[in-house]
């Protein structure tokens, strides 16, 4: 993300001092390099409401997936902030969806796609993301697999003829800009090679504890947008890792500079040039997390943070079986853990 791809949208009055940098992907479109995530297993009651107060304070990048079970929620918000004012219209916000596993099937990505558009009550998403180089070719009696059960449905992942699928459903309109998560960089270098249109962004996990140069690599190449996501480890998720929230580096750099250390970590994935999608339900922390724009990490504080040690904390053991197409993880990441 070069400097001249950042520009600022035009915030409305209330989010005018809160306003988020955007960074114009190869489709022409402009994203906010800052989401907010609402893929959690511990959700608040009122979800919507959540999101809503989020694009109050000045978010306008709002990410879901099939799988989260709250793109309802994501669309009630949109409604209710074109309703009370904080937006003029819907087409000032950016909302990414992904397609479910059980959908990655090149019949299915279409149709999947409007039954995403019509949980949101959009006619459109402006972001619609391969959610992980995997699918599922069987459903339970109450449709999806469970997560421990993942294992008997997973068949092999027809990455052309997905993508071919998410290339109609930008040619109708129905997703502005199209693109993947969880795409190793050997996956990102075989879908670049065969996309028409090219994918727009990969959605990956990022955070000063795990680096991705690889896939940054990659991407870069290929003028794709690298947005990340756990960009504070997913510290408290039962996958999750302490390697940000719990580093003492990022604790004394935090410090010195009177920020909090996830503003510091955030900070850090916008010097990289990357965007990010940040979760948090709780009002102080979500403004925080906003307030990473106006200053800079010093040479020596991006020197301390160089050293932090790495280490996947989002592995995918659940798309991993002897019987499966991926017999390992080192498989399922070319190598990349």
């Amino acid at each position: 993300m070069a400097a001249s791809d950042v520009h600022h949208g035009g915030a409305t009055p209330a989010a005018a001092a809160t306003a988020v940098p955007c960074v114009t992907l190869n489709s022409g479109h402009a994203m906010p390099v800052l989401g907010f995530g609402t893929g959690s297993s511990t959700p608040p009651a009122d979800l919507a409401a959540t999101i809503a107060h989020a694009v109050r304070l000045g978010y306008r990048h709002l990410d879901t997936a099939a799988v989260y079970g709250t793109e309802g929620a994501v669309g009630a918000a949109v409604a209710e902030a074109v309703r009370c004012g904080a937006v003029a219209s819907r087409g000032e916000l950016f909302v990414t969806t992904k397609l479910s596993m059980a959908d990655a099937h090149p019949p299915r990505v279409v149709a999947a796609l409007r039954e995403s558009l019509s949980r949101l009550g959009l006619d459109y998403v402006d972001l619609f993301l391969i959610h992980w180089p995997v699918a599922i070719g069987k459903k339970d009696a109450a449709g999806e697999l469970t997560w421990d059960d993942l294992s008997r449905g997973l068949v092999p992942f027809d990455m052309e003829g997905v993508w071919r699928g998410m290339e109609e459903c930008h040619r109708l309109g129905l997703a502005r800009s199209i693109g993947v998560s969880n795409f190793s960089a050997a996956k990102m270098s075989r879908l670049l090679a065969l996309a028409a249109v090219p994918p727009a962004v990969n959605q990956v996990e990022m955070n000063v504890g795990w680096r991705q140069e690889k896939v940054r690599e990659v991407c870069g190449e290929g003028d794709v947008v690298v947005a990340a996501y756990s960009p504070l480890g997913a510290h408290g998720a039962h996958w999750g890792s302490d390697a940000v929230m719990n580093s003492g580096v990022l604790h004394d750099v935090a410090a010195a500079r009177c920020k909090t250390i996830a503003q510091v970590a955030l900070r850090w994935l916008y010097e990289q040039g990357v965007c990010m999608v940040a979760r948090s339900f709780n009002e102080g922390r979500m403004k925080q997390n906003m307030d990473i724009f106006d200053w800079e990490l010093s040479d020596q504080d991006k020197a301390m943070i160089a050293g932090v040690p790495q280490r996947r904390a989002c592995h995918g053991n659940y798309f991993v079986s002897p019987d499966g197409p991926y017999k390992s993880l080192h498989d399922l990441w070319d190598g990349e853990i």
